[in-house]
C-alpha cells in the first residue's frame, strides 16, 4: 500500500500524476465496467431469490419489473443493495489498481469523520425539510396510511443510507480522482462528475437533469471543501431516506422511483437547499477545522500530531 502525496486536495488522494493517465483511465473504464454488470447482475440474483422464496407469484417477468419500478418492498430493497456494491467496486479499485488503503477513500485525514457527518446529517434534515415546506407554500399534499407502511419505512431506513454512499463514494470518491488523473483542473473534475452523475439517472426533462446536476456539483464542490465525503453522504442521504419516505404515503414508493418531470420552480427550490446544506456544511467544517489536504511529513524535532 503507498500512501498519496503529502499536502494534496481530495481530488489526488488516489491517483498520482507520476503514474500518468494510463491507471485513472484503466480506473475508470473497470468503475463503469462494474456498474454495468455488477448492480444487474445483483439486482437480477436478489429478484430471483425473492420470487422464489415468495412461491413464484405468478411470471418471473412480471415480478422482476414490479420490483425494478419499486411496487415491492423487496423490489426497493433488492435496488438499493444492488446500488451499494459500487462501495465495493471502488474500495476494491483503489487497494488493487492504485494500491491505496481503502481508508483514504473516505477523507484526505484518511477515515470516514463520523461526527462532521452526523453533525451535517442534522443541519440536512432541517435545510431540505424547510425548503420543501416553503416550496409547497399553503398547499398540503393528501397523505394516505398504505398498508405495510411500516415494512416500507423500515426498508428505506436499512438500506437507502447504503445506496447514497455507495454514489457519493462512486461518483464523488473515485470518478472525480480518475479524472483528476486524466490531467484535469479538480474544479473540471468537479463538473465531469456531476454530469455523469446526472446522466446515469436516466430519463429525464431539462429542470430535473439540472437538480440532479446541481446536487452533483454541489457535493463535488464540498468533498474540495471539506476534504472528504461526509458532507455530501449526509445530504444524499437525507434527501433519499425524504424523497422515498415521503412517497409511500403519497401514493408509493413507485411514484418517486419513476419521476421523470420537474417543474422549474421545484428545481429551483431543490438547488436552494442543496446550496443551503452546502454553505452551512463549509462553515461546519471550518469550524472543526478539518483537514482539507494529506497530512505533510513531520518535521524533524517537532511534536507528533495527534
Amino acid at each position: 500500500m503507498r500512501d498519496p502525496q503529502s499536502g494534496v486536495d481530495y481530488s489526488q488522494v488516489l491517483v498520482d500524476r507520476a503514474d500518468g493517465p494510463l491507471k485513472s483511465l484503466v480506473g475508470i473504464c473497470g468503475a463503469l465496467l462494474g456498474y454495468a454488470l455488477i448492480i444487474p447482475l445483483v439486482l437480477q440474483a436478489l429478484l430471483g431469490i425473492g420470487w422464489l422464496v415468495s412461491g413464484r407469484p405468478g411470471s418471473y417477468a412480471e415480478y422482476l419489473r414490479r420490483g425494478q419500478t419499486f411496487e415491492t418492498i423487496w423490489g426497493l430493497v433488492s435496488t438499493h443493495l444492488a446500488l451499494a456494491c459500487l462501495m465495493v467496486v471502488v474500495l476494491l479499485l483503489a487497494r488493487y489498481l492504485h494500491r491505496r488503503s481503502p481508508a483514504w477513500v473516505w477523507s484526505v485525514q484518511p477515515g470516514l469523520r463520523w461526527r462532521f457527518l452526523a453533525v451535517v446529517m442534522v443541519v440536512a434534515v432541517i435545510v431540505l425539510n424547510l425548503t420543501q415546506i416553503l416550496a409547497r407554500g399553503s398547499g398540503q399534499p393528501e397523505f394516505h396510511v398504505p398498508h405495510l407502511w411500516w415494512a416500507w419505512l423500515l426498508a428505506i431506513l436499512l438500506t437507502s443510507p447504503l445506496q447514497a454512499a455507495a454514489e457519493e463514494v462512486f461518483f464523488r470518491g473515485y470518478l472525480m480522482n480518475c479524472l483528476g488523473g486524466l490531467g484535469a483542473n479538480r474544479w473540471l473534475a468537479v463538473v465531469g462528475s456531476a454530469l455523469i452523475f446526472a446522466l446515469f439517472h436516466g430519463t429525464q426533462n431539462l429542470w430535473l437533469f439540472i437538480d440532479r446536476f446541481s446536487f452533483g456539483l454541489a457535493a463535488g464542490a464540498l468533498v474540495l471543501l471539506t476534504g472528504g465525503l461526509e458532507a455530501g453522504i449526509a445530504a444524499h442521504v437525507v434527501n433519499n431516506l425524504f424523497a422515498f419516505g415521503y412517497a409511500v404515503f403519497l401514493g408509493g414508493a413507485a411514484q418517486a422511483r419513476g419521476v421523470t418531470e420537474m417543474t422549474a420552480a421545484d428545481a429551483l427550490w431543490d438547488v436552494g437547499g442543496f446550496v443551503g446544506v452546502a454553505v452551512a456544511a463549509w462553515w461546519i467544517g471550518g469550524l472543526m477545522r478539518l483537514a482539507r489536504r494529506t497530512p505533510r511529513p513531520a518535521q524533524p524535532g517537532a511534536p507528533a500530531r495527534p
